[in-house]
């Protein structure tokens, strides 16, 4: 009986690496494996993206993990360093980082470092999170150009605000405003997220950085992974562990938010939002046992949810209960609970078991 399994197919993310270099075969990939590669295992996942470029993470701990692992891929810390004092680090490890504020700029140059590191100098042209002014970008490339702690020449890059809404008016602002600042920028750059690589193909650039679409979720609102040929990669399961009879008008669940409208039964099932699956679920989230598919009945608890099956199914304790992945996409999970997939996908928690597939062979077991 598994109980609260997430499986993770090794197979589906480097078919999923296929697809981002199908749609920009001209462009590097910088793979982001931030927030625990998005829940499914940061490590496990690198060595499946052998065929990447790079790999993005947002946090120095998330890299030195890496490079402890043995990962020697280009490792770009996305936020840049926080404190003077992680450059030597940062250095000693070869990673690259952002840079994305003044301050982390004159921090960088005082620096006294014992090899030079790689720099992207991430500029704000819309999103107005991180990023420096395109107005200072002119003056940041002219002191970072030849500099002793700067490796090579530095990486213009910015980001989408609303990449996922295609026809969004910022996305073409946003594209304006970076292609005037790359006219006087004579080196490599990079812009396009997921949803870029999908819907803007002129946002390639020299590198590409794919996130959630490497893990088979569609980035595109209104859209599943089917409709870009990717493959979901995680399948979170768990096993039926009660089968119960319930009468019409009894209600289930805490705050007896559900009710029956007939006689009927409900099966249990060994998952809750301790294991990540979301506490603001609907009633009527679709659920799948035996190839069929069942709806949630009454409020998700800490350990395990209840799903109508009605009195002519044959679930039975310790079927098998699928709750996101190959047959339920995670995109249709999502729009029940009101929330995005990624927060679904990092939400796993760590007493989910991992286990590795690579197509239909399982390799490795992790907790």
């Amino acid at each position: 009986m598994k109980i609260a399994v997430a499986e993770i197919n090794l197979g589906a993310i480097q078919h999923n690496l296929k697809v981002v270099k199908k749609h920009a075969p001209n462009s590097k990939v910088l793979a982001m494996l931030k927030a625990n590669a998005y829940g499914h295992g940061t490590t496990q996942i690198a060595m499946a993206l052998n065929e990447a470029d790079a790999f993005g993470v947002a946090r120095l701990s998330e890299a030195v993990a890496l490079r402890a692992a043995g990962i020697t891929k280009p490792i770009v810390l996305l936020e840049g360093f926080f404190e003077a004092g992680e450059l030597h680090i940062i250095a000693n490890l070869g990673l690259d980082t952002v840079l994305h504020t003044q301050a982390q700029l004159e921090s960088f140059l005082a620096a006294d470092l014992p090899r030079s590191i790689r720099v992207w100098l991430k500029v704000d042209t819309g999103m107005n999170r991180l990023g420096i002014r395109p107005e200072e970008v002119s003056s940041a490339m002219s002191s970072l150009k030849g500099h002793t702690n700067v490796l090579g020449t530095p990486i213009l890059m910015s980001h989408f605000g609303c990449a996922d809404e295609v026809h969004h008016p910022l996305n073409q602002q946003q594209f304006a405003l970076f292609t005037e600042l790359l006219e006087q920028h004579q080196g490599e750059s990079s812009f396009a997220n997921s949803a870029a690589i999908l819907s803007l193909p002129d946002s390639h650039q020299d590198w590409v950085r794919p996130g959630i679409m490497l893990y088979g979720v569609s980035p595109i609102e209104a859209t599943s992974a089917i409709d870009f040929g990717l493959m979901p990669a995680m399948t979170l399961k768990s096993s039926v562990i009660a089968v119960r009879d319930i009468k019409e008008g009894e209600t289930v669940g805490y705050g007896a938010t559900w009710t029956a409208k007939k006689d009927t039964r409900l099966a249990v099932i060994a998952i809750g939002y301790g294991d990540g699956y979301p506490r603001n679920a609907r009633n009527g989230t679709p659920v799948v046992i035996n190839n069929d598919t069942y709806y949630l009945a009454g409020r998700v608890s800490m350990d395990m949810i209840s799903v109508e099956i009605g009195t002519q199914s044959n679930v039975k304790v310790g079927d098998e209960a699928i709750l996101w992945g190959e047959v339920l996409p995670i995109e249709y999970i999502a729009e029940h609970a009101e929330t995005v997939p990624y927060e679904l996908l990092c939400g796993v928690t760590g007493r989910v078991e991992k286990q590795f597939l690579q197509g239909v062979n399982e390799v490795k077991n992790q907790p």
